[in-house]
């Protein structure tokens, strides 16, 4: 999205003169602001604020819904499909270009371990943010509504593994919401709820720092949370999360946040890739030995000019996602109109990470930060970043009324079944709660 608003802006008198077109074929017709999915998780922030309509931000390119699923560089040609292609059945469409921009950016990274399959549940998305809200809210009120005591421990069991961003925010927002929901509860006290944090390193949020990450472990342990560094998940069957320190948990909600892997696009475009899978980069962004490809984000390995040790890669996250997009935008701009191409250079400024309202721990331009600076930072930064002053103007106002009022605990678990109750009506049967 970044990189198709960048070049509407470059090239705009092409644009108005019909010599460019920017095709963008996404399977969303949104960009989802991953850094916001823990507070939309925790209700800070409304869901449709998390994301970003493409077709409003990029007016000047067409947008296609749909999944591209090979590209043959040689002939510059890519096969994809959409919503009517699946449903009519009729195959995939072919689309020409002059310039490949590959950012399908990166999936969840799973490991088979029995039972995650069927019991596990993602945090990448904006759905999965919000199914695991209205999950949790629901195992609340199962605790509270039974009368089977080892119903309600695995009710009230929450194990997340994975100990970097999304792990540690998503379960530090998560921990805060429910803590604060469990007051309204007759029979449900915070203390009765168990949150475990699993890691297979010896360390966790290791962007912000040693020193920040052991600063979190302990802030973590003094909420009562079990945090399990050099822990393993080996198996969650039978709604039964079993730890490679031999510790056994019953427990109905599993949170898989164990680091992602790139995108399965890249292996069907022929591409170069580097041992992880990503696309091998220049430095100007784009691909070896394949003119007129370019990569950005996740996706791209691309290298680290600014780094003091050769060899070394850009990490694939937001910071650098986001920069690469403007340079990748500026190089094919300048490339239409053969023009020299620039390298991308930015130093790596440091990290933000929240763990609840009002707390959280930084590491920026050398400093360190805990607690409310800290979190006031990551606010501050993510704020200053998510696109269109649109999105700006409506998560600073929740924001606000967030801090004016209470939190909303509602469960809408009937968005994830929305025709349960015209099925049953109909004659159908309710769908069963997973």
């Amino acid at each position: 999205m970044y990189t198709a608003l960048r070049l509407q802006r470059k090239l705009k008198p092409e644009l108005k003169r019909g010599e460019v077109e920017i095709v963008v074929i996404s399977p969303d017709p949104y960009m989802t602001y991953q850094p916001f999915l823990p507070e939309a998780a925790a209700g800070s922030i409304s869901p449709r604020h998390v994301v970003v309509p493409l077709r409003r931000v990029l007016e000047h390119c067409r947008v296609i819904v749909g999944e591209v699923r090979s590209v043959d560089h040689a002939k510059r040609t890519a096969k994809f499909t959409t919503l009517a292609t699946v449903e009519e059945n009729t195959g995939a469409l072919d689309i020409t270009y002059d310039e490949l921009v590959l950012a399908p950016g990166s999936i969840s990274r799973t490991l088979p371990v029995p039972g995650l399959a069927d019991h596990g549940i993602g945090f990448k998305t904006v759905e999965e943010a919000i199914g695991l809200r209205n999950h949790v809210i629901e195992q609340m009120d199962i605790a509270s509504s039974t009368r089977d005591p080892a119903v309600r421990d695995a009710a009230l069991t929450f194990v997340f593994v994975g100990g970097g961003y999304a792990g540690v925010e998503a379960l530090g927002e998560l921990e805060d919401m429910a803590r604060y929901a469990s007051r309204y509860y007759h029979n449900v006290k915070a203390d009765d709820m168990k949150w475990i944090l699993v890691e297979a390193s010896g360390r966790i949020l290791p962007e912000v720092g040693e020193e920040m990450g052991k600063y979190t472990v302990s802030q973590l342990r003094k909420r009562n949370i079990d945090v399990r560094l050099e822990t393993r998940l080996d198996s969650c069957e039978d709604r039964v999360a079993v730890l490679s320190d031999g510790a056994r948990f019953p427990t109905r909600t599993v949170v898989w946040t164990a680091g992602v892997k790139p995108h399965p696009l890249l292996a069907a475009t022929g591409l170069p890739l580097n041992e992880r899978g990503r696309l091998k980069c220049t430095a100007e962004l784009s691909v070896y030995g394949a003119p007129h490809a370019w990569g950005a984000g996740d996706a791209a390995a691309v290298p680290d000019v600014t780094a003091e040790e050769p060899g070394k890669e850009c990490a694939p996250n937001a910071q650098h996602a986001v920069r690469q997009a403007k340079v990748l935008g500026d190089n094919i701009a300048a490339t239409v109109r053969k023009q020299p191409l620039q390298k991308y250079a930015h130093k790596y400024v440091g990290s933000v990470a929240s763990l609840g309202l009002h707390k959280g721990v930084a590491h920026v331009y050398g400093r360190k930060l805990k607690g409310y600076p800290a979190w006031f930072m990551h606010r501050v930064y993510h704020l200053s970043r998510v696109p269109t002053v649109n999105r700006k103007s409506r998560v600073l106002a929740e924001w606000i009324l967030s801090g004016l009022f209470k939190r909303e605990i509602v469960s809408l678990g009937s968005l994830e079944h929305p025709r349960a109750e015209f099925e049953l009506a109909a004659g159908g049967e309710r769908p069963k709660e997973s």
